[in-house]
């Protein structure tokens, strides 16, 4: 029989992660948390089933027990599981960086390229994006912007705020800059190369590794166009927003107070909730909690005062 999953999140101290993860979550043996993998079936890092007869079970495992119905026909299309979400707290910049598409990382990585979705849940003042080319150009001006550390000045700067949405396909340059913290829906993935990293070193003393040739094969280097502004569906007691689609993931904001219905058709659905707190099918949820709907699931039922992004597989 299936039923909704609540999960336990992977954790991440990368350097240049802070202190409001780690508080959110009461996490003592971690000096900062950068990164907390929410919703994650990837061997670096497997959220985990908590309550319910698959306590204690990892997202994959969970989810090969409850099988192919619980997945969908949508999301089953994929060799992989197709999606991932975290949130990231940066209290420094995260490296200048550039995810390969699918043919690119599944030829050389062995797993998925990495298009991404960021939706900003706070930001500092003057914290913003580096998203995309500032106009045309070759890979030998890229290349020699990053030998001679003004890659910044090619880069587009976004300033951000918090309820801001941004989709960064796969092949854009890109960096979430200091002050951040993000909502992130991804391809499940975990490729990165890094084109430049501020001059930082790692726990080891020396610098870290960057990934200049595959960085300089894999970038789109003409300008993103602007997106369209979102269009909110305002019904009785909800407010329903399409923040980002493609084929791995479609996210839409859902803001609640009172009562919201869904019916899973063809895919598994996360629910990941932003802020506030309500129930789903009578199960008490506060903020950062997620879980798992799978797709054989019927009606779902939300009541409360929150919002959440529902993220589901639109398949190919």
């Amino acid at each position: 029989m299936s039923e909704i999953l609540r999960l336990a999140p992977a954790f991440k101290d990368y350097l240049w992660g802070g202190q409001i993860l780690r508080k959110k979550y009461n996490i003592s043996d971690m000096d900062k948390v950068a990164e907390s993998w929410v919703f994650s079936t990837h061997k670096d890092g497997q959220s985990t089933v908590v309550g319910g007869s698959l306590d204690g079970k990892t997202l994959s495992e969970a989810v090969a027990l409850m099988g192919e119905k619980a997945l969908g026909k949508k999301a089953a299309e994929f060799e992989m599981f197709p999606q991932m979400i975290k949130i990231i707290d940066a209290e420094q910049s995260l490296s200048i960086q550039v995810h390969p598409s699918d043919e690119y990382a599944l030829e050389n990585e062995g797993q998925y390229g990495k298009t991404e979705m960021w939706y900003i849940l706070g930001a500092k003042e003057g914290a913003g994006i580096y998203y995309g080319v500032k106009k045309e150009t070759t890979k030998q001006e890229l290349e020699e912007a990053i030998k001679n550390n003004t890659i910044e000045d090619v880069l587009c700067f976004q300033p951000c705020k918090a309820g801001e949405c941004y989709f960064i396909p796969s092949g854009t340059i890109h960096a979430i800059g200091a002050g951040l913290l993000i909502a992130e829906v991804q391809q499940n993935s975990n490729v990165t190369y890094r084109v430049y990293d501020f001059g930082r070193v790692g726990v080891d003393g020396k610098p870290r590794e960057l990934h200049i040739e595959q960085a300089v094969r894999v970038s789109n280097l003409t300008p993103m166009k602007k997106e369209q502004d979102k269009i909110a569906k305002v019904f009785e007691n909800c407010r329903e927003t399409l923040l980002s689609t493609c084929p791995y993931f479609e996210a839409v904001k859902i803001e609640v107070n009172g009562e919201y219905a869904f019916t899973p058709q063809d895919s598994f659905v996360c629910v990941f909730i932003i802020d506030g707190q309500g129930n789903i099918n009578g199960e008490q949820f506060a903020q950062y909690d997620t879980f798992f709907v799978p797709a054989d699931m019927g009606k779902v039922t939300l009541k409360g005062n929150f919002t959440a992004i529902l993220s589901h597989t639109p398949g190919n």
